[in-house]
């Protein structure tokens, strides 16, 4: 488009189509492949005069005496023979295909809807200077295939096409066409697809709050697919993404739905540092007081204290299995109810590890509230992860959390300790020197009376 910018008209044939036009148009209603013959050989003329407004305004009449006449077939041929003129312009033949594209609502039934959309498409294919026509006749298109229930065909087709790489199309509807292929793949079940898909679209951009429609639809994606891999962490960190949207913000219901699961999902999350300090930085919102009871439970993770699971699925059971997120009957939501059983018992087994270095598999079980093979596979679990160090007794029954020093860490205190030592040794001589010092400057008294 940018060398066809710079050619001129080399005759301007305005004031001919002004006197011209009027007889093919009459001449339609009665005979239109005559009107039509008459409208071609000017089309011809200015096409080689390289006339843009003179021919673009001939292919639109052309498509337009046919959609008229109710021949959507003649349109159709009509539409793909103009756009393979040997020369035809390139924006005479963009204004061709908007034109048509706005006849698809006034198509007398589907089938002809889907001939049209299939002659634009074959029209575009390959084009770049009608790459955003092509783009939005294929989502027109996705749309229809949906609504007939062939989901895969609407995702091929819709998939298919590379929006992130149209320069000429908004931003916004670039990420709205991204959105869209990746709600068809998730409900068709191509999870890892959506998730591709989902990497091509910029938070930051999502960050303006002329967005946030959008920003919130992406977020909600982002959860199903972290929700699927049973991501906890990044499903946490996706609802504080929604949290610190302006809209959620000032609807106090939202905010508060966001902010249970926001600890729910946190409490999920399996124990490292990112998970710790997420937590505790949670814990610290002065936003927690519109939850109060779910954030009573988040605080009992922040503290070394042991939580008795009996207790804890008493006292917020009947309110968490009322969510979504650990609703009874929905196989999901059980496993979310029993991965939390586990954060709990992984929190008991830390605090335990803490304050304990020597422990009896009797009081260990009974200060976790299982068995004893449960309590030896959670606390084996913890050890290959790294996050306590332990050893089984098991012919004495007893486990040891005390961490044996290598060679280096004994030299390294043996170290420390010298040259604290040393630096006591500098100071009490420094003490000394000047005692000493105070007393030979001080007058002595035996030599005043003396005089």
């Amino acid at each position: 488009m940018s060398e066809e910018a710079v050619l001129k008209a080399d005759k301007d044939y305005t004031d001919i189509l002004d006197a011209q036009l009027p007889g093919c148009l009459e001449l339609a209603k009665t005979n239109l492949p005559a009107a039509i013959e008459k409208l071609l050989a000017l089309e011809k003329q200015t096409r080689q005069s390289n006339d843009l407004a003179s021919t673009s305004r001939l292919l639109i009449t052309i498509v337009t005496l046919c959609k008229d006449s109710g021949d959507w077939k003649l349109m159709n041929e009509h539409v793909q023979m103009l756009s393979k003129k040997h020369g035809q312009l390139k924006q005479a033949t963009t204004k061709m295909v908007q034109v048509v594209m706005g006849f698809l609502d006034e198509t007398p039934n589907i089938d002809t809807k889907l001939s049209v959309i299939e002659t634009l498409r074959n029209v575009t294919e390959g084009k770049i200077f009608v790459e955003v026509e092509r783009a939005r006749i294929t989502r027109i298109l996705a749309n229809i295939r949906k609504e007939r229930g062939d989901l895969a065909g609407a995702t091929d087709v819709l998939c298919e096409l590379q929006v992130e790489t149209f320069g000429s199309m908004d931003r916004r509807e670039k990420t709205e066409f991204i959105l869209e292929q990746v709600e068809l793949c998730i409900e068709r079940g191509d999870f890892t697809q959506a998730a591709i898909l989902g990497r091509k679209i910029s938070t930051k951009y999502l960050n303006n709050p002329e967005v946030s429609d959008l920003k919130l639809k992406f977020y909600d994606q982002q959860i199903q697919l972290a929700k699927q891999d049973e991501k906890y962490l990044d499903v946490c960190k996706h609802y504080r993404a929604v949290y610190d949207t302006p809209s959620v913000v000032e609807d106090p219901l939202k905010l508060k739905s966001v902010l249970e699961r926001i600890i729910f999902y946190v409490c999920l999350a399996p124990y490292d540092n990112e998970q710790s300090d997420l937590l505790h930085r949670i814990n610290a919102d002065t936003k927690l007081k519109l939850v109060p009871k779910t954030a009573s439970l988040l605080k009992f993770f922040t503290i070394s204290e042991l939580m008795r699971w009996p207790l804890i699925a008493e006292v917020y059971g009947p309110d968490l299995r009322a969510t979504d997120v650990f609703a009874i009957g929905d196989s999901k939501a059980e496993k979310r109810w029993e991965d939390l059983r586990k954060r709990v018992i992984e929190h008991n087994v830390r605090v335990v590890a803490k304050y304990y270095t020597r422990i009896k598999m009797d009081r260990l079980k009974m200060l976790l509230d299982l068995d004893e093979d449960e309590a030896e596979s959670y606390l084996s679990k913890l050890v290959t992860q790294k996050t306590v160090y332990a050893k089984i007794d098991r012919p004495a029954r007893v486990i040891s959390f005390a961490q044996p020093r290598d060679a280096d860490d004994a030299l390294n205190e043996w170290s420390a300790n010298m040259k604290s030592l040393l630096g006591l040794l500098e100071r009490i001589d420094h003490l000394i020197t000047k005692e000493e010092m105070m007393a030979n400057i001080a007058p002595k008294k035996g030599k005043g009376k003396a005089k």
